[in-house]
């Protein structure tokens, strides 16, 4: 492998710096509640309004969005819901007898609450909102928080419309760290949330790592800048590639885009024109700085060395403009979302095809995937263990107890045996006083 174009710097976590910052406003939050985060909300964001959007404010945001804006919006709903109601299929409630007299079952079940942050700043993330709210949905959760940060005197329309037609019972105009501690600890609401969903800023992402740590609720994922990858081969265009990866640079100046190919003129072209399609962006900074310090070109010796390479940096998001699609869908091991063929782009899954846009990054793609229904659902197990079947389980569980030096636990089955098969003569090994 040769790097054709190297990083000059790496995203590296400054989660101990940041976390200076964030774990104290989290301390103040959990000892003064309502009270620090109205003083966080008028410091960060100047806003001193109410925090539990109105239904008559509600529906005024709604009113101000363009017919064809809320179209787009619902096509974007539907394509979400439904691939994330398939997902909700796919997972189901079973029993099985697994020996005579034993009954063995799972349960899926739904979070309670559940909280949804959906990023502000530069953009508006009104695909977010569909992505997070509409998945918890779809997975039954009852009761949905979202957040937003106000931009002026509200939140977005747009994304306040997402929000509503997704299916968000309480809509909060808050945002940053003070918005998470709001839905984990149930403040404005009084339904602390078990799960936090939803992308945000590095402040955002620890306070959502440090209250999943403290155990006051799970989250989805740790979100850092987003990443892109694109693997080609020699019959990918090469403005097609150019294209891609500096309309994932846009999302911010520390957004890794990498390029994996084994054709060296593909290559060479592309770092040609990436200079001249950044230029051509109407905000060109923040691509320009991003592929400039993070972005990447490495040339493979053939697509199983691109493939070794992908899989060791576990992006985000993986796209293939290469021959033989379904070999790169069966041999890629480690992304969060992969776009297969140049049709696939990247903006199609941020935005409306279906799958989810909440995705793992720095190389959590090794071992996790992105938010889905299940992100909201428990498994939980359940058994029942007739009195015949005790003869067998509870000598067996018995023994392995004493093994494990578990005296405790040998006992209680023990009992069981005495109980349910009085008159056999039991070995306990140990004695004990339980004889009735």
């Amino acid at each position: 492998m040769e790097y054709i174009k190297k990083a000059r710097k790496s995203a590296e976590d400054h989660g101990a710096e940041i976390s200076k910052t964030v774990a104290p406003m989290l301390d103040d939050i959990r000892a003064r509640g309502e009270l620090a985060i109205r003083e966080m909300a008028a410091k960060f964001d100047g806003w001193s309004g109410e925090f539990v959007l109105r239904e008559n404010k509600k529906q005024h945001l709604i009113a101000a969005v363009p017919e064809q804006v809320r179209a787009d919006i619902r096509f974007a709903y539907e394509q979400v819901r439904s691939f994330a109601l398939r997902q909700r299929e796919s997972i189901r409630d079973f029993e099985v007898n697994s020996f005579p007299g034993v009954r063995l079952g799972q349960r899926v079940l739904p979070m309670d609450v559940a909280g949804c942050y959906v990023p502000g700043g530069r953009f508006a993330h009104a695909c977010s909102a569909i992505m997070s709210v509409a998945t918890a949905k779809a997975a039954g959760v009852p009761f949905v928080v979202a957040c937003s940060p106000p931009r002026g005197e509200s939140i977005d329309p747009a994304v306040a419309f997402a929000m509503d037609l997704a299916g968000a019972d309480v809509i909060l105009e808050l945002g940053g760290v003070q918005a998470v501690a709001a839905m984990a600890y149930g403040l404005f609401t009084g339904r602390p949330a078990n799960i936090l969903v939803g992308p945000g800023n590095a402040y955002v992402a620890e306070a959502k790592a440090l209250l999943a740590g403290s155990g006051a609720c799970g989250i989805d994922v740790y979100a850092g800048p987003t990443e892109s990858a694109i693997i080609a081969d020699q019959n990918a265009d090469p403005m097609t590639v150019a294209v891609d990866l500096v309309s994932q640079a846009e999302h911010g100046p520390d957004s890794p885009v990498w390029l994996f190919t084994d054709y060296r003129e593909l290559a060479d072209q592309v770092l040609d024109l990436l200079p001249r399609v950044i230029a051509d962006m109407p905000v060109p900074d923040v691509p320009r700085t991003a592929w400039s310090d993070y972005g990447e070109i490495i040339l493979c010796a053939d697509r199983d060395e691109l493939c070794r390479v992908c899989d060791a940096y576990a992006p985000e998001h993986v796209q293939v403009m290469a021959e033989d699609l379904d070999w790169w869908l069966d041999n890629l091991r480690s992304y969060g979302s992969l776009f297969l063929g140049e049709g696939s782009s990247v903006a199609h899954g941020d935005k409306c095809s279906g799958t989810n846009h909440i995705l793992p990054t720095r190389k959590a793609a090794r071992h996790s995937g992105g938010l889905s229904v299940h992100k909201f659902l428990k498994i939980s197990t359940y058994q029942e263990i007739d009195r015949a079947a005790n003869k067998q389980f509870s000598a067996v569980a018995s023994r392995l107890s004493r093994v494990e030096g578990m005296e405790g636990h040998a006992r209680s089955c023990d009992w069981r045996l005495r109980k349910f098969c009085p008159g056999e003569n039991w070995d306990f090994h140990v004695h004990n006083n339980l004889d009735g």
